[in-house]
């Protein structure tokens, strides 16, 4: 996904660090703002994955840094509740003056929180979303419980989370206490989802039923089962954010999507921000293919060998359909397994062919057929499948041609 680095100043004049990640096509895009978690950033890998999915299906993600986190300016002491609605508020006033007015909101955790009260304030925000969100504010003071009284004692107690300090003074906690959810909540006039995980231990899911009984309609719940507080797990985010670019599409208007253009019959295009997560555009269908974990990609779509499997799988279907419906035959489900792999292939009478060096792409392929079927129909039908076209293709000798592509002067 392409992504820009940008920074805006906040309501006191601080620089907060940010990302825009564009959809790759072209075109007037919904924009959303993605506030991160309680003490978090904006890189986190939830945050990452999320912003991947609604970039996939056209949504434009500012995700930033809160003052005094990450990258952005200030001192996280001085920051409260207040300050990070300010700081969301700052973020919309930015999209406004340079892109266009954000129409989503997405909060993760306290960002949550603070995403409902500045959601309620900037009047471009037509959906809000809540990700493992406290159903007030205060409830972060959970925690601090065991450093509360010295906060309250001496002004200001150092806490340690995750492995990381921050001082926390008596005028975030007076901060917390001061918002009242209540109201807010009822008056959204908003689309609002709230996510969450039944076995969130940081934030219980009780709240997430706080929130969605005070809200009016519309509203969503969506339960991330078996996920945890930070959405850790790669899958559980892209899947939240999968969710999110379904269901806001109902209450934002989306744009016709601008598809990668070329003479050609496919286009194919990689960013170098991306890894190895590919967009592809196949006639008027979009396609993703990526590179698994282990070999450095995000895992967002097949690999390349994959999709190659996955086209002799289809023809092999359709084609053994088509025949059958042809000669009138009870063919009720074709299922076709494929596994493709390198061997070692030689001819003795071929001396140029070293057999520890010369492979050949061996596919193998196991076709279920279902319905009421004779077995010469199967055999039969055995035979047509190595006649489907991109079986054809793919052993018949090929003949390639790749030249540059040349931009006109």
């Amino acid at each position: 996904m392409p992504t820009e680095r940008v920074t805006f100043n906040n309501k006191i004049g601080y620089e907060l660090s940010a990302k825009i990640d564009f959809p790759l096509s072209k075109g007037d895009y919904p924009f959303a703002i993605f506030a991160h978690v309680f003490t978090g950033n904006k890189n986190l890998k939830s945050a990452r994955h999320i912003s991947r999915a609604l970039t996939l299906n056209g949504v434009a993600v500012l995700r930033f840094d809160f003052t005094g986190l990450g990258e952005s300016e200030g001192d996280f002491a001085d920051t409260n509740f207040t300050s990070n609605v300010e700081d969301i508020i700052a973020a919309s006033d930015y999209l406004a003056q340079y892109h266009q007015a954000p129409t989503i909101i997405i909060g993760h955790s306290l960002g949550g929180a603070a995403a409902l009260f500045a959601g309620s304030q900037i009047d471009s925000i037509k959906a809000i979303v809540t990700i493992g969100a406290p159903s007030y504010p205060e409830h972060v003071t959970h925690m601090l419980r065991e450093n509360i009284e010295t906060i309250e004692a001496h002004g200001a107690a150092k806490i340690n989370i995750d492995g990381r300090e921050f001082v926390i003074k008596k005028q975030f906690l007076d901060d917390l206490r001061n918002h009242n959810h209540i109201d807010v909540i009822k008056h959204l006039k908003k689309a609002l989802l709230v996510m969450h995980s039944p076995q969130d231990q940081i934030v219980e899911i009780d709240n997430a039923a706080h929130i969605y009984n005070l809200a009016k309609h519309p509203k969503s719940f969506v339960t991330l089962d078996g996920a945890d507080h930070m959405l850790s797990g790669k899958n559980d985010a892209f899947y939240a954010g999968q969710v999110i670019s379904s269901w806001v599409k109902r209450y934002v208007p989306f744009p016709e999507k601008e598809k990668l253009r070329t003479d050609q019959q496919v286009v194919a295009k990689l960013s170098k921000e991306d890894g190895y997560t590919t967009d592809i555009q196949a006639g008027r269908h979009g396609i993703v293919a990526d590179e698994p974990e282990e070999f450095g990609g995000n895992d967002f779509g097949p690999d390349p060998y994959e999709l190659l499997n996955s086209a002799l799988g289809a023809c092999t279907a359709m084609t053994l359909q088509m025949y059958a419906k042809r000669k009138k035959w009870d063919l009720r489900d074709v299922v076709v397994h494929l596994t493709h792999s390198k061997t070692s292939f030689y001819y003795d009478d071929i001396q140029q062919l070293d057999p520890k060096t010369s492979k050949i792409d061996r596919f193998e392929r196991v076709i279920e057929l279902h319905g009421n079927l004779t077995m010469d129909q199967r055999q039969r039908l055995l035979q047509i499948a190595n006649k489907c076209p991109i079986h054809r293709t793919l052993e018949t000798p090929q003949v390639f041609e790749t030249k540059l592509f040349e931009f006109n002067k």
